[in-house]
């Protein structure tokens, strides 16, 4: 088997599948990165995120080398800020958008089994939510019961589910009318084995897919509550919240606003860059 010889233009197609694009590459190094400062923000940030430094007001990047990213209006140093509130709001992304998944997955796999009545309130329930502003939802549940981090994750994890209950509904209903599908349930096989072993892992790219479009909004989402003030309180810290501080000096310290808003923006661009990158590999009708 070793003698046996390839042709050329069948091993270069291999070599050229199994490389990778930079892009996702840079995009994995970059995710890779942030989840590195997120769980080791406490060993990597150079000072406690509430700390203060009256001397240091205001202190450009650069211009002390005790703060190589400055300090904002109370003397914070801004870089010990970001390390944190890049764990905070990586942590009410992915909170908010498992809970959004297993939510919308769950119901839509529901009203695709059972069809009928049940098929109809979830259906009205998908309605409902999809014409609801989520912000006047969101001033209300955090007016009525309060702010805590809990209560902010599963509310924002109401967010889009919607989208995942009619994806989920209209995948699980087209692969129930193919054959395999089929086939199993005339084996005889649960619902929860036909489901679990044979009808998600087909239709789970494009849920996947749904999660890295759902996460970004999700960042978006938080960066912009906590901008209004309804989001992650003080003394805790996220990027939308050192964004919403730094506002008021734009043009007197704009780096107090523009660090958090560059992670902001690479990260969003890095999971959705990810996610196209997982779905083309997941996806058996690519292959």
């Amino acid at each position: 088997m070793s003698g046996i010889a390839l042709p050329i233009g069948l091993v270069d197609g291999r070599k050229r599948r199994r490389r990778w694009p930079l892009l996702v590459l840079a995009a994995m190094a970059w995710l890779g990165l942030m989840l590195g400062i997120a769980v080791l923000a406490d060993a990597v940030a150079p000072y406690a995120y509430t700390a203060l430094d009256l001397r240091n007001r205001l202190a450009a990047p650069g211009a002390t080398w005790l703060h190589p990213l400055g300090t904002d209006e109370l003397g914070r140093d801004v870089l010990s800020r970001l390390i944190f509130s890049i764990r905070m709001s990586l942590l009410i992304a992915f909170g908010a958008t498992i809970i959004g998944a297993l939510i919308g997955t769950a119901l839509g796999v529901l009203a695709a089994h059972f069809r009928g009545f049940v098929e109809q309130v979830v259906m009205a329930l998908v309605d409902f939510s999809a014409s609801l502003p989520f912000l006047i939802l969101a001033l209300a549940v955090l007016a009525f019961f309060g702010n805590s981090l809990t209560l902010f994750i599963c509310l924002l994890g109401l967010h889009a589910w919607e989208r995942y209950a009619r994806i989920a509904r209209g995948l699980v209903i087209s692969a129930g009318a193919q054959g395999y599908a089929a086939a199993v349930r005339q084996l005889g096989a649960s619902p929860w084995r036909i489901y679990g072993r044979h009808v998600l892992p087909n239709i789970a790219s494009t849920l996947i897919v749904s999660m890295t479009l759902a996460f970004p909004e999700i960042i978006l989402l938080e960066s912009g509550l906590s901008f209004l003030g309804l989001g992650v309180q003080p003394p805790e810290t996220s990027l939308g919240a050192m964004v919403g501080y730094g506002r008021e000096y734009l043009t007197r310290a704009p780096w107090i606003l523009l660090s958090p808003a560059v992670v902001i923006v690479l990260t969003t661009f890095s999971v959705s860059v990810l996610g196209d990158w997982l779905r083309d590999r997941l996806d058996p009708t690519l292959h």
